[in-house]
């Protein structure tokens, strides 16, 4: 069929519209039709009603008794029959929609009845009326018998009318059967019409479709379907046969494909593997040189690159610097043992901190002298090492023959560079940390020396030149105290010594922190004969080592404090676990006035409160003049316990022990 080029949902609609309308035209013609003949039999009725009063009016102008008051009786009833004829004339003219009632609108029938209408109004009626006025009975009478006739006459009249207008019902009725018959066969024809354009422009399009798909499931990718319409089934169409053709396009070329995709996963996935390997190399520890030259073995091994270096930019020059290298000459490195930014290749890289890949044998280059195509290299890649905004150097991979790398391999070049920036940025920072580390070692252990050797040697230093002059001057006596505090002297030194050598050597482990203690104490007690107590309550995870290290110094310290400056006879140490450690430190010494705190004394708290700090903790020191003192050092070990207050145990001195 021609192609359409309306939507099947408006063709489907205009179709049904068309179909309905025509219905509608064949029932309300019938409906008239019906209408029509039974205003007409209504006519008919209204008529012979006519015909019988026309009769009645000349029975009632012959009254059976010549009585003044029949005659007038008879005269009323002549004149009411009068009026109803001519009501029922006007009504029959009009027509009444209501009952219904009209006469046909056959001009033959409407000419007939205005001519008896004129008829009445101009023979009929003058002449009742004339019987009607008659003064004597004679001439009523003869009025009268002059009337009968034309009655007849005027009856005859209207006999015609009611034939002619049961000729036209007739002819109505036929129509009407002839309007029904083609109502049925109007139904008829329309079904079997709307089946056939179902058929034509849904079941066939459908059935259409249907077979083309078994036909693809079945492996036939060359079926097409033809395209008879611009509708929903004719873009069905078209896309089936769009799809069809991408099908058979794809089945065409499928080993192809797979080969193709198989070979770009198997790109992907050695990209992986190198991505992989090289970031577990950069991973392991060890010194930067090695991390580098581990780096470079394994990136040109899966290159299959000839010659390879890693290049570190000094930051303060913009020097870029041979580090590592492998399959150069030594007279190739020697040369490039040190460049400038932008002075070759190498440094045109670093200035742009962009990967770049040339290509020496081919292009400008060819003809520019460059020192890596005298090496006999055919192709330098220069890929820098990025971290942030910072570019710490470059890394380079030569081959011998002319070799391009596709996005991919620049990608994961460039990203190889910002794992090696960050792999040799992480051993420089353990590097400094380790130097921190020593550093803050070795200027708590300078503090140390000084808060005790040294002031002791010291003290010793003036005490023998006390010596000296007391022997010098032959005062004995005084030489003899001047011995005995030497020997006080070198025996707090030895004590000082001995506890600074216990403070270094104590190395912890993760559950050490009791033990140490309990042994601390038993060792102080030992040493001091001062009498020790131990407390413990509470669970909790165990502290680092590193934590537990500083913890043992403090504790150390504030009992060497306790030795040294309180003059205590005990001593008792309380440790309580949670999500906060809290470790106090008692003894019942002669304390101190917080506002004039000895010299050595404030050194060592100091040194104590240092301690505390480092491991994110917190010491709390409380004396008074002959109470005491108590050490409360706080220690968060979870993020909970960050903000826990303190328990009563930072109370002072005071208020524990009234």
């Amino acid at each position: 069929m021609a192609k359409l080029s309306r939507r099947l949902g408006p063709k489907l609609t205009a179709i049904l519209v068309v179909y309905l309308l025509v219905a509608l035209v064949a029932v309300g013609m019938t409906l008239l039709m019906s209408w029509q003949l039974e205003g007409g039999a209504a006519a008919v009725n209204e008529l012979g009603s006519q015909r019988m009063r026309s009769y009645r009016i000349a029975l009632v102008l012959a009254p059976a008794s010549p009585s003044a008051a029949d005659q007038a009786a008879a005269a009323a009833r002549a004149r009411s029959e009068i009026a109803e004829f001519d009501r029922v004339l006007d009504y029959l003219q009009r027509g009444d929609s209501s009952r219904p009632m009209m006469l046909p609108r056959d001009q033959a029938i409407q000419a007939r009845f205005a001519a008896l209408r004129a008829e009445w109004s101009e023979q009929m009626k003058p002449r009742i009326e004339a019987v009607l006025g008659a003064t004597s009975p004679e001439a009523r009478h003869a009025l009268l018998v002059a009337y009968v006739p034309r009655a007849d006459a005027f009856v005859d009249h209207i006999d015609g009318i009611v034939r002619a207008i049961e000729q036209a019902i007739s002819h109505t009725t036929y129509l009407l059967r002839t309007l029904q018959f083609g109502l049925i066969v109007l139904s008829l024809v329309g079904t079997v019409a709307l089946i056939y354009l179902m058929f034509l422009l849904v079941v066939r399009p459908v059935a259409a479709l249907e077979a083309g798909m078994k036909r693809m499931a079945d492996g036939d990718f060359a079926v097409r379907l033809p395209v008879e319409s611009q509708d929903e089934f004719g873009e069905l169409a078209s896309g089936f046969n769009s799809m069809a053709a991408h099908l058979q396009d794809l089945y065409a070329n499928l080993e192809h494909r797979v080969a193709q995709k198989t070979r770009t996963l198997a790109d992907k996935n050695e990209e992986l593997a190198t991505l992989y390997e090289v970031a577990a190399l950069l991973g392991q520890p060890g010194s930067i040189e090695a991390v580098c030259r581990d780096f470079l073995r394994e990136l040109m091994s899966r290159l299959e690159a000839q010659g390879g270096a890693v290049r570190l930019i000094e930051p303060d020059s913009g020097e870029i610097h041979l580090f590592v290298h492998q399959g150069l000459s030594g007279a190739f490195t020697e040369s490039e043992r040190c460049l400038r930014r932008g002075g070759c290749l190498c440094g045109e890289g670093a200035q742009r901190a962009q990967p770049s890949v040339h290509v020496l044998v081919q292009g400008a280059l060819r003809a520019e002298p460059i020192r890596c195509r005298e090496e006999g290299f055919a192709t330098v890649g220069v890929f820098p090492m990025r971290l942030r905004e910072h570019n710490l150097g470059l890394f380079n991979l030569y081959f011998r023959e002319p070799r391009e790398f596709s996005t991919q391999e620049r990608f994961m070049l460039e990203t190889l560079g910002r794992h090696l920036a960050i792999a040799v940025e992480n051993q420089r920072l353990v590097a400094r940390e380790k130097e921190m580390a020593i550093s803050e070692e070795r200027n708590l252990l300078a503090q140390e020396l000084h808060d005790s050797i040294a002031q002791s040697l010291a003290f010793l230093n003036i005490q023998a030149q006390l010596l000296q002059d007391s022997l010098d001057h032959d005062r004995l006596d005084s030489a003899r105290e001047e011995l005995g505090r030497i020997r006080e002297g070198i025996q707090e030194s030895y004590d000082d010594v001995r506890e600074l050598l216990v403070h270094f050597r104590t190395r912890m482990a993760e559950t050490d922190i009791e033990a140490a203690i309990a042994s601390a104490l038993v060792r102080f007690e030992s040493q001091t004969r001062v009498k020790t107590r131990f407390l413990q309550s509470g669970v909790g995870l165990p502290l680092a080592p590193e934590m537990q290290l500083q913890v043992m110094h403090i504790v150390q310290e504030s009992l060497s404090n306790a030795r040294k400056h309180a003059q205590a006879t005990s001593v008792q140490v309380e440790m309580e676990r949670g999500t906060v450690y809290r470790f106090w430190v008692r003894d019942d010494g002669r304390g101190f006035d917080p506002q004039a705190v000895h010299t050595d004394l404030h050194v060592g708290l100091r040194i104590m409160r240092e301690r505390a700090h480092r491991i994110g903790g917190e010491l709390r020191v409380t004396s008074s003049q002959g109470r005491g003192t108590e050490v409360l050092l706080t220690l968060p070990v979870l993020e909970a316990g960050r903000s826990a207050p303190a328990r009563s145990g930072t109370s002072t001195l005071e208020d524990r022990t009234t």
